[in-house]
């Protein structure tokens, strides 16, 4: 059986930056290896074109440039906030404010962002909302662990259920 459409792939891979001798960035192992519907939308659509037609037991070694996989830096994604923005309950969150430290924000609209604080000063705090991984080039490399046929229940819910599975 070979990578296609409404299967079910199970990956494991080691992730970079740049090159097989860039920076490690994650591992997926056989314990907990990488599973999804191939084809729903779930993955990075570069990344799926390159595992598309392989089958149980292949490897697989290929880059994704940052415009395929979580696009270039956008310095519109780097704003500046006052300090104020911080208080929780009239107290502000000091152990929040760290450099470096991921901090979950809202936009006028609701949602949920994540940034990054990169500089902070005594009136403001600066924060990188791009992705941790845009503007940089991944390689990834890896094996095929399985490949099933996806359940109707899977293919309609657009995600595997079960053990494995991710589900949103």
């Amino acid at each position: 059986m070979t990578i296609s459409p409404q299967k079910v792939v199970s990956i494991t891979y080691q992730l970079r930056l740049d090159t097989v001798d860039g920076e490690f960035v994650e591992e997926v192992t056989l314990e907990e290896p990488l599973v999804f519907l191939f084809g729903a939308g779930n993955m990075l659509p570069a990344f799926e074109d390159n595992l598309e037609g392989l089958s149980t037991g292949d490897a697989f070694n290929f880059s994704l440039s940052s415009i395929d996989a979580y696009g270039e830096l956008n310095e519109d994604a780097i704003i500046e906030l006052p300090k104020g923005a911080f208080m929780v309950d009239g107290v502000l969150a000091e152990d929040m404010l760290v450099l470096g430290n991921i901090v979950p924000m809202r936009d006028q609209d609701g949602n949920t962002l994540r940034g990054r604080i990169i500089s902070m000063d005594d009136s403001i705090v600066e924060m990188d909302f791009n992705h941790p991984l845009a503007g940089r080039d991944l390689f990834f490399q890896g094996e095929i662990v399985q490949i099933r046929p996806a359940t109707r229940e899977e293919i309609a819910h657009g995600h595997v259920h079960g053990h494995g599975g991710v589900h949103h």
